[in-house]
C-alpha cells in the first residue's frame, strides 16, 4: 500500500463522515420544523383532529377520554351486515352506528380488527376501551364467566343494550336435508362462530339429543362467520347457525341469493346485542348509554337500522345488563 493510497482513501472516509454529519444535521434540524414525534405528541395532535368540546354529550366522558379524543374499540370485522369492510372501509351496522355517537360524544371511535373470542381478553389487558361486535349480552360475559368451563376469569363488563335479536339457521338452498329448526339437529353436522351464542346453543342443544338417546350434533367452530358460511356452500357441514341479520344478510346476498336458505322459521333465542364496558368504568358506562339514547331521540338511529333492513331488532329502551 502507497502513501498516496492511504492519504486518498483517508481523504474519502473524511469526506463520508462530514456528508454523514451534515445528513444527521439536515435530519434534526427537518424534526424540529416537524415538531415532537414522540407518541404522546403525535397522540395530542390526533386529539384535536378528533375532538369536538362543543358537542352535546362530550363532558359526560371521563377527562382521559376527552384528552385523548379517542376510544378503541375491539371488533370482529368479519360480520355481514353487523361489522366488515368494503373497498378497504369498516361499514356496516355497528360503525354506522358509532358514527352516530361520535357526533353525539365528540371523540372518535377506533375499529380494531380482532377474532370474536379475544375480545374480552383485549378488554381486560385495556388493549381495547369497549367491544362492539354484535355481543350478546349474558350474565357469564357480566359477571366474567368462562361459558365453556363456568370458571371466573375476569371482572366481567357491563353492556349497554342497543339492539334485540336471535338466533337462526340456515342451509345449502334446496338441501335442507329434513332440518327445520334445532329439534332436527340430532346426527347433523353444523358450523357456527367459535365463542357466540350460537356455539353456545349448539352444545347445548348436542347435549339434548344424547339425553335422548340420539345421536349428538357434529359441532366445527370457526374463527369467522365467513369461515362457517364457505364450510356449507361447499358441502362440509349440514347448516349453518348466525344471529338473525348475519343469517338474512347471507341468505339474501350469498351468490345472489342462490346459495342458502333460512329453516326452522323465527329466530331462537332473542337477546340483546351490547356494547360491552368493562366493570369500574361507570362514567364511560353511562356516557355511552346517553350517546346511543341521543341516536335514537335524533332519528340517527333509525337510519341506521333502516339502511341494514333490521329495523324489527330496534329496541325502545337503552338499557343495562339485560341479557340473562
Amino acid at each position: 500500500m502507497t502513501a498516496s493510497t492511504t492519504r486518498r482513501r483517508a481523504a474519502g472516509r473524511s469526506r463520508t463522515a462530514v456528508a454523514a454529519a451534515a445528513a444527521v444535521a439536515a435530519s434534526l434540524m427537518l424534526l424540529s420544523a416537524c415538531g415532537d414525534q414522540t407518541d404522546a405528541a403525535v397522540a395530542k395532535r390526533e386529539a384535536k383532529k378528533n375532538r369536538n368540546v362543543h358537542a352535546p354529550l362530550f363532558k359526560l366522558l371521563p377527562k382521559d377520554v376527552q384528552e385523548i379524543g379517542l376510544l378503541q374499540v375491539g371488533s370482529d370485522i368479519t360480520y355481514k351486515p353487523v361489522e366488515f369492510r368494503s373497498n378497504g372501509k369498516v361499514t356496516g351496522i355497528d360503525p354506522d352506528l358509532a358514527v352516530a355517537m361520535e357526533k353525539a360524544l365528540g371523540v372518535k371511535l377506533n375499529f380494531n380488527n380482532a377474532t370474536f373470542d379475544t375480545l374480552m381478553g383485549g378488554l381486560k389487558s385495556q388493549r381495547y376501551d369497549i367491544a362492539m361486535s354484535a355481543m350478546t349480552d349474558t350474565k357469564e360475559r357480566q359477571e366474567g364467566i368462562d361459558s365453556s368451563t363456568g370458571k371466573k376469569i375476569g371482572q366481567g363488563v357491563d353492556f349497554i343494550d342497543y339492539l334485540n335479536v336471535g338466533v337462526s339457521l340456515y342451509t345449502q338452498k334446496g338441501k335442507a336435508n329434513g332440518i327445520d329448526g334445532w329439534e332436527t339437529l340430532c346426527g347433523k353436522k353444523i358450523a357456527v362462530q367459535r365463542g357466540t351464542v350460537s356455539h353456545d346453543l349448539a352444545k347445548d342443544k348436542s347435549k339434548a339429543c344424547e339425553k335422548d338417546d340420539e345421536e349428538p350434533i357434529a359441532i366445527e367452530a370457526f374463527d369467522n362467520d365467513s369461515e362457517a358460511q364457505t364450510r356449507l356452500r361447499t358441502g362440509g357441514v349440514d347448516a349453518v347457525s348466525s344471529d338473525y341479520p348475519v343469517a338474512a344478510y347471507a341468505v339474501k346476498v350469498s351468490g345472489g341469493g342462490k346459495d342458502f336458505q333460512m329453516v326452522g322459521g323465527a329466530p331462537l333465542k332473542a337477546a340483546p346485542y351490547g356494547i360491552a364496558v368493562p366493570k369500574g368504568q361507570e362514567k364511560l358506562r353511562d356516557a355511552l348509554k346517553a350517546a346511543v339514547e341521543l341516536t335514537i331521540k335524533n332519528g340517527s338511529y333509525a337510519k341506521v337500522l333502516d339502511k341494514w333492513d333490521v329495523k324489527d331488532a330496534a329496541v325502545k329502551e337503552v338499557k343495562l345488563n339485560s341479557g340473562s
